[in-house]
């Protein structure tokens, strides 16, 4: 792959997989569309999550350059636990430290890591050209520790709805460049 662009969904009403977006984040995804096509870069594959929120987030910018969304379960939100956490930020900044932490019936930060970074491997060995993905906040963060090792809690905690990250090999290193504007 030539580079990665990597898409935080919008803003959105809730956290269950068919939440809708918020008529703001409606409008956030009409704005990311409008700066993707002004960005230059020329998007050869969107890959999403399955997720409502994911998919309409690039809805607008699929459809105004003629791609095609494909949803890939890899790029599915982490889920910490099955069971409601009121304390759910604390528990989130402990699996940032302790990657192995898990919660009954969640996933943690390494197996979530695992799961995204499995796509991502496929990728850079079959692929050619420019691949947007759309994900979640905190997979999101956890992929980006791929390419930039000290990314944490509280860079999740500054990502906005959306954001975008543009990834790619500058001198056989890879550089992370946030390149949404809020």
């Amino acid at each position: 792959m030539d580079k990665l662009i990597l898409v935080r969904h919008s803003e959105t009403d809730g956290q269950h997989e068919d939440s809708p977006l918020t008529k703001l984040g409606v409008r956030q995804s009409q704005i990311l569309s409008a700066f993707l096509e002004r960005s230059g870069y020329k998007i050869d594959r969107i890959i999403s999550s399955p997720f409502l929120r994911a998919v309409e987030t690039i809805k607008p910018f699929a459809q105004n350059s003629g791609l095609t969304i494909e949803t890939d379960d890899r790029l599915e939100e982490r889920i910490l636990s099955h069971e409601p956490l009121d304390d759910w930020e604390e528990v989130l900044h402990d699996t940032f430290k302790d990657p192995e932490l898990k919660l009954t019936g969640g996933e943690s930060s390494a197996e979530a890591k695992q799961r995204v970074l499995s796509l991502i491997d496929e990728l850079e060995a079959n692929e050619d050209g420019n691949i947007l993905l759309v994900t979640h906040g905190n997979l999101l963060a956890l992929l980006l520790q791929r390419f930039k090792h000290e990314v944490g809690f509280f860079d999740w905690k500054r990502l906005s709805r959306p954001d975008v990250f543009l990834v790619q090999k500058q001198g056989g290193e890879y550089t992370v460049e946030r390149v949404w504007e809020d």
